[in-house]
């Protein structure tokens, strides 16, 4: 049974063109599912029917499984069965007729346009320290975020910039400035950026590539990091990345996330993660009057109905523009 869900995982890889993390969800997922049968008395693949499926989610649900969670077995569960039938591997689509449970869509946090300004601008606000200085006491987040760090090599002067600095300046830019995933953050290369235009190409879900504009200050950041930061953590490994970690290698999603939550902190702002950043870039947009298909497409949102859900912090702006201009109000 092993062996299908390896067929699987390929199919979802290759063809479906499913994300690293979703192929590996569904693995886990279906590994306990398949594990479940087996206790159930199924030998064999062909042996799964519904009521196994049921009594697995049963099973998961009693363990204290989150309702996204839930919703993420059952729709592994439906994707496999699917596959499997097509595929000959089952008699019958079993999962077919499985509900899946509404995941509640937890919003996340949204910073007001000042705390957001207050955030992106904190590395500018930070003093760069002495070459040969403790990066811990230096950068928000103390001696943890001054392990992933490092300390960067830096170029000559008596306060020169701060190459770890610049990054993070760059980094929280990209985030708000253009609403990009972290992971999409991390990813991008430095050919990736048309200064001219003042775009980047975004490689996204699924594959998807899409241009998303970004603003002035986002391109002094840039400016500033490819001039000073850049050449200052470049190693014979860091290739076209256009963020770097301490040690040259390209800045990865989790250094990331902490490096967002350590200046929220440094900023004195509610605690914000990369998603948090995505929302909020997504809610000023639309506050501002942006054209709901236009915030779509720079999120790379497959369906309208996924943008959809950042309308819902608009409401008040309607309501007092309600109460203000309509004579019934």
């Amino acid at each position: 049974m092993r062996e299908a869900v390896d067929d699987f995982a390929d199919h979802l890889s290759r063809v479906r063109n499913r994300s690293v993390h979703t192929v590996r969800a569904y693995v886990t997922d279906l590994v306990s599912l398949l594990d479940h049968a087996v206790r159930m008395g199924c030998a064999e693949l062909p042996e799964l029917d519904l009521a196994v499926v049921r009594s697995w989610l049963a099973k998961q649900r009693t363990m204290g499984a989150a309702r996204t969670t839930m919703a993420r077995r059952a729709a592994a569960a439906r994707t496999f069965s699917a596959w499997a039938h097509r595929t000959g591997l089952l008699a019958d689509d079993v999962a077919a007729p499985l509900a899946s449970p509404r995941a509640r869509r937890e919003l996340p946090t949204v910073l007001r346009t000042d705390q957001a300004a207050a955030l992106v601008e904190a590395p500018a606000r930070q003093r760069p320290g002495p070459p040969g200085a403790d990066r811990s006491t230096v950068h928000p987040g103390g001696a943890g975020l001054g392990r992933d760090h490092g300390t960067a090599a830096e170029p000559a002067g008596d306060e020169p910039p701060d190459a770890v600095l610049l990054r993070d300046r760059l980094l929280l830019e990209l985030l708000y400035g253009t609403g990009v995933r972290i992971s999409e953050a991390c990813g991008l290369d430095v050919t990736d950026v048309d200064q001219a235009r003042r775009v980047v190409r975004v490689l996204g879900k699924g594959g998807r590539e899409r241009s998303v504009p970004y603003g002035v200050p986002a391109q002094r950041a840039l400016d500033a990091w490819l001039r000073d930061g850049r050449p200052a953590l470049l190693a014979p490994g860091s290739g076209r990345a256009l963020l770097l970690g301490a040690r040259g290698g390209r800045l990865n999603p989790t250094t990331a996330r902490r490096i967002v939550s350590g200046w929220a902190g440094a900023a004195g702002v509610p605690r914000v993660t990369p998603h948090g950043l995505r929302h909020t870039a997504a809610t000023h947009l639309l506050e501002g009057g942006a054209d709901l298909r236009a915030v779509q497409e720079m999120l790379g949102h497959s369906s309208l109905a996924s943008t959809q859900i950042y309308t819902h912090v608009s409401v008040e702006r309607l309501r007092a523009a309600y109460r203000q201009a309509h004579p019934r109000a």
